[in-house]
């Protein structure tokens, strides 16, 4: 017979991370795991979208590669060393430069700020780039109690800037015109 799905340990309110210390549902460090797994659901709706192209659903996957190594990081509890964690190092970082830096000579330049949408894998992808701010901004509080490691804050930082030329890069693909933002229009 096999173990049960749901273990009831959490009824309470509480939670073990990686090590077996047990924190509130509500701490700093499951806000910031738990936003990373929010984006990395949001980018397997991206990736399944029939109108992202293979190559960029390859990227995609890579990225959700290493959100799922930087969650089981977010989740260990200081100090840990049962076993070797997964890495995040500026070789990923620069990994997403690469294609930021591809993708943006690909594009005319912004001359407005644009507003999400015009087709779903467009508006999708700037649903992950707003997760993945919020990610970032739950890594950040989280790392003005406890040490994070840097890496991690510029991947996320990172990414969230991949999203958007993501988003544009889709958008040009699929012919859809970007909409500026106009403030004061009637």
């Amino acid at each position: 017979m096999s173990a049960k799905l749901y273990t009831k340990t959490g009824d309470k309110g509480t939670t073990s991370l990686l090590g077996g210390k047990k924190v509130p549902k509500s701490a700093l460090r499951i806000e910031a795991y738990g936003n990373v797994d929010e984006l990395n659901s949001f980018l397997g709706l991206l990736k399944d979208q029939s109108d992202v192209e293979n190559r960029l659903k390859q990227q995609i996957y890579w990225i959700q590669e290493h959100l799922f190594s930087i969650g089981s990081l977010l989740a260990t509890e200081p100090g840990f060393s049962g076993f070797e964690l997964p890495k995040i190092t500026d070789t990923e970082v620069s990994q997403l430069e690469v294609w930021i830096d591809k993708f943006d000579s690909e594009l005319p330049a912004l001359k407005n700020f644009i507003l999400p949408g015009g087709h779903q894998a467009v508006s999708i992808s700037h649903v992950c780039r707003s997760v993945c701010r919020r990610a970032e901004r739950s890594i950040i509080a989280l790392g003005n109690e406890e040490d994070i490691d840097e890496v991690i804050i510029r991947f996320v930082n990172r990414l969230s800037d991949y999203l958007f030329i993501f988003a544009r890069v889709i958008g040009k693909q699929l012919d859809v015109a970007e909409t500026p933002w106009s403030p004061n229009a009637e």
